[in-house]
């Protein structure tokens, strides 16, 4: 099996993850919440350090502005991104939020080529519009005020934020490294909007079913999904990885049959049809046609996002850990 279709189940796998989680989140619905995902992502962090110990992987300390693009995706992808959906269903039907999401193909396909450093291929943009289509037809449309647009908005950003902010270290720290450096500040800020927020005597509050809920997320939508993920990145890019984020509501709906006992409608097996067109077109033999021609296991360069890129040298591009015979 190629390393492309390796990195493709790998990415398919950690959205299925993600889709499943939207059952497990309804648990924790009252529970507190940053205490909830304080304790997701602290147990996550541990969780990935063995594994990173246990596999010899390397682990480095963020140098520099890597410190911005890691704490962009923690604060954004991780933080805000969870907070959104909190306070936007509180003014728009889950199916607004989950439409925001679904649109997240089409930025990725757009902006991620150009962190890596090559244009957008226009054969992935018409994937990535094809899948987000699908996606908001499976999702279904809403209602939503204009604050719960706000917020929609806001969870879309997020979103892509998870991803195209982590292109610019993932050639340096890989997928671990960025996996293990943004649990544990999501935990750290978690943890202090917990105590602000909650109080210290939030966590003796969670019962059972509540612990196993953070426990799953914690796992499988975190430690495991992360790496999943970042891999799934690293080796396809930024926007052929975004059209697996059609897999979610894909794996959603599927596993939401038991739970609500009832099949989806005929509209969202023909958005299912039409997510599976778009991954196809994208991730065919021939679907980085459009794009530059390029190692994918190479990420873009630190020193392009620095101001001081003009003066890169052979040694900074060890100091950030671009090869790793370098750190």
């Amino acid at each position: 099996m190629s390393s492309s279709a390796r990195a493709g189940l790998s990415g398919a796998l950690g959205m299925t993850f993600v889709g499943g989680s939207v059952a497990v989140s309804g648990v924790l619905a009252h529970a507190p919440l940053h205490t909830a995902q304080a304790l997701r992502y602290a147990v996550a962090c541990v969780l990935l350090l063995v594994w990173v110990r246990l596999t010899g992987r390397p682990l480095r300390r963020p140098r520099g502005n890597e410190w911005f693009w890691l704490l962009g995706v923690t604060a954004t992808g991780l933080v805000l991104f969870n907070v959104a959906l909190v306070y936007g269903s509180r003014h728009a039907e889950p199916a607004v939020l989950a439409v925001a999401v679904a649109c997240v193909p089409l930025a990725l396909a757009t902006a991620g080529p150009l962190l890596e450093g090559h244009r957008p291929g226009s054969r992935v943009l018409a994937a990535a519009a094809v899948v987000s289509i699908g996606a908001v037809i499976v999702e279904g449309l809403g209602r939503a005020d204009a604050i719960g647009l706000l917020w929609a908005m806001v969870v879309f950003g997020c979103e892509a934020g998870f991803t195209l902010l982590a292109v610019p270290v993932l050639g340096a720290h890989g997928a671990s490294g960025v996996s293990v450096h943004t649990t544990w500040m999501a935990a750290v800020m978690f943890g202090a909007l917990a105590l602000a927020t909650e109080g210290p005597r939030a966590a003796s509050t969670f019962d059972a079913g509540e612990l196993l809920a953070i426990g799953y997320l914690a796992v499988c939508v975190t430690a495991v999904a992360f790496i999943l993920w970042y891999t799934c990145v690293r080796t396809l890019g930024a926007g052929r990885a975004g059209l697996l984020t059609g897999v979610a509501p894909i794996a959603a709906g599927v596993i939401g049959i038991p739970v609500v006992g009832a099949m989806p409608s005929a509209a969202a097996w023909a958005g299912v049809a039409l997510i599976a067109c778009g991954l196809a077109l994208g991730l065919g033999g021939n679907g980085a046609a459009g794009q530059a021609q390029r190692s994918p296991e190479h990420m873009p360069e630190m020193s392009r996002f620095s101001p001081k890129s003009n003066r890169a040298s052979k040694s900074s591009n060890c100091s950030t850990g671009l090869d790793a015979r370098c750190g």
